[in-house]
């Protein structure tokens, strides 16, 4: 294992998204950050990898270290596009994913469609049995495993999941299960339960092996594919892929664990901003990324993004592995605006998409949306219309807004867009609050890290509505997640399930339980051929009170604690978390888990903007002014970000334009720049 307080050599970090895939090149011996944004390309997510590559001119076969997020999990699984899978368990549970939690999709009115994601002619049964405290009730019947497995393959089936009752507590039966269906199975497209979730609760568990199952085989062709045509170019290093809860992990292994892959993307931004904060000085953030069909948010604490084990990504589909704690809303620069029947304005959640898109687009929209607004009320550049389809002029939006929106409103297109503008901001402000307050925390404690092409035009506005004091935008805010891959760090995340009453947990076991996944989880990372700076382990307990369902996760300072202290530790979190106490209701200590981190060299944050581009004073930077609407139309000087200068400091109104998105500093901000390149505002307050 490498320890390197400086990041050196050439790195690339690749993330590819719905519209455009994102490239950041850092080659510290050179000095030197290349950056490129290529269309995605959907069918076969390799091309635009390369074609990044190509954009950024740089040579693969110089490259010491390729990190690459991808949404080849993600959109598998929100769109279902998924490989044929089988499923066998214990005999009377092939239903367990169907019945589910007693939830419904709709919460009101017995309406609504769930589709589990593996149909019930593909779940089979066989005899087998154990016993929550791990003793075994009845034995595998082998014969009928292997006649349940023929049945699977007969039907064309290309992946497998073994998920027994209470495997968790003992997995002999799995165990022996998958090595009789790697005698029978085609493939290694096997998924045992108990391997990838080791905790209680059977529905939760299973849908996570299903999701896993179904994801592997697309996950490991597309990575077998990328490496083999990266090979091709002369790269000879490892490809490591992004995993969900903010780490990295070798593309040689990545499909084992498939379900750790989802939401990747997200994951990646949420790691850049917590390395920009922590560099900046600025620890405790919560992230706002907004693109163009959707908003996504998370907290930061200390530098350590939150992460959960109980993240549902839709209805009925709970993916209990470690993920970054990202919520999202239908919030985004293509979310449409229209009046509602009952003549309420409402924004969102449909959205135009790519195509046709805005009307700002030229592509042929022709609804209202959050990024019309803007281009109407003089925030983005009208100078900027152009588009491969066409121009669109700024009175064919205004008669858009005045036609769908205003008559209706009795407002003029102006009026409108402004009402739309207010909307979002409160809904997106609401998301906010999801990963703050609800959460027991203040927003007025933390700073909005705002990223994503369309995150920076309402960051300050967002922050005023939450009372948050500061706003930190990065040099590079429209490729944020692409820098994640570079600045994450390695990580592994353990989980054991003890689900007892904490009177009657053997103190000297879960410290056991505690040495064990630190070992584990060192050895994980002394495997990956990756130089850290700094191994860092963090263990953590979830704990109820019994007889309750959820679960809270409780930070723990060591390794070692006794039982007083972790009693004392759970009833002030729940105290802060629900501001009730309960004396009377004895807890229980469900999980133990323990997170290995190995934290990556320091990389070079001022290099994303070219110290050659930047110019002597503020007024050299101005490319020009224009009239902007804040409650009013105001002339708003126009600034170009790589030509502010280094101590550049900044009175709103005034808008920073950018290659990648731009920001709008409301009048009564002001803003400075660091010495990496970001822009920090400082919002005024409500009046």
């Amino acid at each position: 294992m490498t320890y390197n307080a400086d990041l050196t050599g050439s790195f690339a970090g690749i993330d590819v998204g719905g519209t455009f895939t994102d490239l950041v090149h850092y080659d510290s011996r050179a000095g030197r950050v290349r950056l490129a944004k290529v269309p995605t390309t959907l069918d076969n997510q390799a091309d635009g990898v390369l074609a990044a590559l190509d954009a950024a001119s740089v040579d693969a076969a110089a490259l010491d270290l390729i990190v690459h997020g991808t949404t080849t999990t993600t959109n598998a699984v929100l769109e279902r596009r998924l490989c044929k899978t089988g499923l066998i368990t214990t005999q009377g549970f092939r239903d367990v994913l169907e019945l589910g939690r007693r939830t419904r999709p709709q919460a009101y009115g017995m309406k609504g469609q769930f589709r589990p994601l593996i149909p019930r002619d593909l779940r089979l049964e066989v005899p087998e049995r154990m016993l929550a405290d791990g003793r075994e009730y009845r034995p595998l019947d082998e014969d009928a495993l292997r006649t349940a497995l023929r049945t699977l393959v007969a039907q064309d089936c290309e992946a497998l999941v073994i998920h027994f009752l209470h495997a968790y507590a003992n997995p002999a039966h799995e165990l022996r299960a998958g090595q009789i269906a790697r005698e029978e199975w085609p493939n290694g497209n096997i998924t045992l339960g108990h391997a990838l979730l080791s905790e209680s609760r059977e529905y939760e568990r299973g849908v996570t092996a299903a999701v896993n199952a179904s994801v592997q085989p697309l996950l490991r062709r597309y990575v077998e594919r990328l490496a083999d045509r990266l090979a091709g170019r002369g790269y000879g290093r490892d490809l490591l892929v992004m995993n969900g809860n903010g780490g990295m992990v070798s593309a040689r292994i990545v499909a084992e664990e498939a379900a750790k892959t989802v939401m990747s993307g997200p994951a990646s931004g949420v790691m850049a901003a917590a390395y920009t904060g922590r560099r900046a000085g600025i620890p405790d953030l919560l992230t706002y990324d907004m693109g163009g069909t959707s908003t996504d948010v998370a907290m930061i604490r200390g530098a350590d993004p939150a992460v959960s084990h109980e993240i549902e990504i839709e209805y009925a589909m709970p993916i209990h592995v470690p993920m970054v704690d990202v919520r999202t809303v239908g919030a985004g620069g293509g979310s449409i605006a229209r009046v509602s029947a009952a003549g309420l304005l409402q924004v969102g959640p449909d959205s135009a998409g790519s195509t046709p898109g805005p009307i700002c687009y030229g592509k042929g929209g022709t609804d209202p949306t959050i990024s019309d607004a803007n281009m109407l009320l003089g925030r983005m550049n009208p100078g900027k219309l152009n588009t491969i389809s066409g121009t669109v002029s700024i009175e064919t939006i205004r008669e858009a807004f005045a036609d769908k929106l205003g008559t209706r409103l009795g407002l003029d297109a102006v009026q409108a867009a402004a009402a739309v503008l207010r909307i979002a901001t409160a809904k997106m402000a609401d998301a906010v609050r999801m990963v703050s307050i609800s959460l027991g925390e203040d927003p007025r404690d933390f700073a909005l890290f705002a990223f994503g092409g369309a995150g920076p035009l309402h960051a300050c506005a967002i922050a005023r509505e939450l009372g948050v004091p500061r706003v930190l935008v990065p040099a590079r805010p429209g490729i944020t997640n692409a820098l994640g891959c570079i600045v994450a760090d390695l990580r592994h995340d353990f989980v054991q399930t003890v689900n007892r009453p904490l009177h009657a947990c053997d103190m000297d076991d879960v410290h056991a339980a505690f040495a064990r996944q630190t070992e584990d989880g060192k050895a994980a990372i002394a495997r990956e051929r990756v130089e850290i700076a700094e191994l860092r382990v963090l263990h953590s307990v979830d704990m109820q009170f019994i007889g309750q369902t959820h679960l809270l996760r409780v930070p723990l300072p060591d390794g070692t604690p006794t039982e007083a202290e972790l009693q004392t530790l759970f009833e002030d979190a729940y105290f802060k978390r629900f501001q009730v106490t309960l004396p009377e209701i004895r807890p229980a200590l469900v999980n133990v888990n323990t997170s290995v981190i190995g934290r990556r060299p320091e990389v070079d944050l001022s290099l994303l903007i070219d110290a050659d581009a930047r110019k002597a004073t503020l007024d050299d930077a101005q490319t020009g002014s224009r009239p902007v609407w804040f409650d009013g139309w105001r002339d708003t000087p126009v600034y170009w970000r790589d030509h502010l200068p280094a101590d550049a400091r900044l009175t709103g109104p005034a808008i920073v334009e950018q290659m990648d998105c731009t920001l709008v500093i409301e009048p009564g901000d002001s803003a400075v720049q660091d010495s990496d390149g970001n822009l920090i505002v400082t919002v005024r307050r409500a009046q």
